[in-house]
């Protein structure tokens, strides 16, 4: 089955494989720094990491919660869209 990890949203485990992997890429730069999650599709990315399952709902709720920014050790709440972009093209490959 391979290594389980917990998804920050609904906070269920599941294998590694069934999970994305989410990691903070900092832009800007000095104090005007603005943290924003981008998907590790390869999973080897430097930093910590997140999981999450490839469900709208479950990134929904990790953002209610505030749990990226915990999870990743990051002040403040990163930005999301490049996941939110991500599960949609996702889910158009799967319809389409």
């Amino acid at each position: 089955m391979g290594p389980l990890r917990t998804c920050v949203g609904c906070r269920a485990t599941g294998p590694r494989s069934a999970l994305l992997r989410v990691v903070v890429e900092r832009g800007g730069t000095g104090a005007f720094e603005v943290p924003e999650l981008v998907v590790d599709v390869g999973r080897r990315m430097p930093g910590r990491g997140a999981w999450l399952h490839p469900e709208p709902g479950c990134l929904e709720k990790a953002e209610r919660k505030r749990a990226f920014g915990r999870a990743l050790r990051v002040a403040g709440q990163p930005g999301t869209s490049a996941v939110h972009r991500h599960l949609e093209r996702q889910q158009q490959d799967v319809v389409g």
